[in-house]
Parts: structure tokens; C-alpha cells; sequence
């Protein structure tokens, strides 16, 4: 299985997707059949995981008209068409990369959308303070749609917190998975 996380940490709480990745990759230890990419902005470029994978859990803010902070579980194929999050490029180009396997004949894994509907998508390296109250919990969804198909993990003895990870964004040098 991929946990791919996208979204662009430029701007606010789109890019919670990366900040989840990020965290997972670095308080936890999956089973080496789980390997967890950043996708950031990669959008369409990002087909071969697509291609080369049969369980994908996507972790991305979504654009629905719900509370902020709201978490869905979405599979992919009931988004075709309409983009995910505010209409950035990432999400497009991620739902174009099942519709062009589907359209090439090739085998479609199956894609969750794990979303957060963000506070607020605005130029700035950050998370919005309601997406930062929620994001242990978005990570519990995570963790428990893991658990549910099987798979275990440890949590690691010195845990990275989310300030540290947005910090680490922030500074040109800093090194996100």
C-alpha cells in the first residue's frame, strides 16, 4: 500500500496532505510493504504510482462545503471529475492519472481520498490553528484505515511534532520525505 500525500505547503492548509505524510513517515514504523510518498504538486506526474500500485491512500485538504476540519473518506473514482480541494493542479492531476488508466485499459487501484476540508488555502507556510486542533485526528483516521486493512505499526519513542515539521517547510534547507 502508498500513502501519498499531496497539497502545496505554500498555501495554508492545502498542504496538510505533505504535513501528514511527513508526520507518519517520521513517528511511526510500518511494514515494509507500506511506503509513504510526498507527492506535493506532482499532480498528473505522479501516473506511475498509479500504475505500479494496487492500494493508494491519498491524505489531502478537500474543498466541500462543510465545516473546516471536517474529515472524509472518499474513493477516488467518486470524485472523477470534479478535482479535490480548491482546483489546484495536484488534485486534477492526481484523479486524471486514474482516468488515464482506466481510458488506457490498465488495471485502476483502488484510491481512497482521506480529506480534511480546510480553514483557509492562502499563501503562507502554515497550518491554519483549526486544522492544527484537528490533525491528531486526521492522523487517528489514518492510523484506524490502516489497522482495518491489516496493517500494523509502532509508534517511534522520540515523536517530530507538526510545529516542528511546518518549521522545517519553512526553512529553505529543511528536508521533507
Amino acid at each position: 500500500m502508498i500513502i501519498l500525500g499531496i497539497g502545496n505547503v505554500l498555501q495554508k492548509d492545502d498542504g496538510l496532505g505533505v504535513y501528514a505524510a511527513t508526520y507518519l513517515n517520521e513517528n511511526y514504523i510500518f511494514p515494509k510493504e507500506i511506503q509513504i510518498i510526498n507527492g506535493g504538486v506532482k499532480g498528473i506526474h505522479l501516473v506511475n504510482i498509479f500504475m505500479e500500485n494496487d492500494h493508494i491512500l491519498i491524505l489531502d485538504s478537500i474543498g466541500l462545503d462543510d465545516e473546516p476540519a471536517s474529515i472524509y473518506a472518499i474513493p477516488a473514482e467518486e470524485l472523477s471529475g470534479y478535482g479535490l480541494n480548491s482546483g489546484g493542479a495536484h488534485e486534477i492531476g492526481v484523479l486524471q492519472c486514474l482516468d488515464m488508466l482506466e481510458l488506457q485499459g490498465k488495471p485502476v487501484p483502488k484510491a481512497l481520498v482521506l480529506g480534511i476540508v480546510p480553514f483557509e488555502v492562502t499563501f503562507d507556510i502554515a497550518l491554519s490553528d483549526t486544522i492544527k486542533e484537528a490533525f491528531i485526528d486526521y492522523i487517528g483516521v489514518v492510523l484506524q484505515y490502516l489497522e482495518k486493512h491489516g496493517i500494523t505499526y509502532n509508534e517511534k519513542e522520540t515523536i517530530t511534532s507538526l510545529e516542528e515539521i511546518i518549521n522545517r517547510a519553512k526553512d529553505p534547507s529543511g528536508v521533507m520525505i
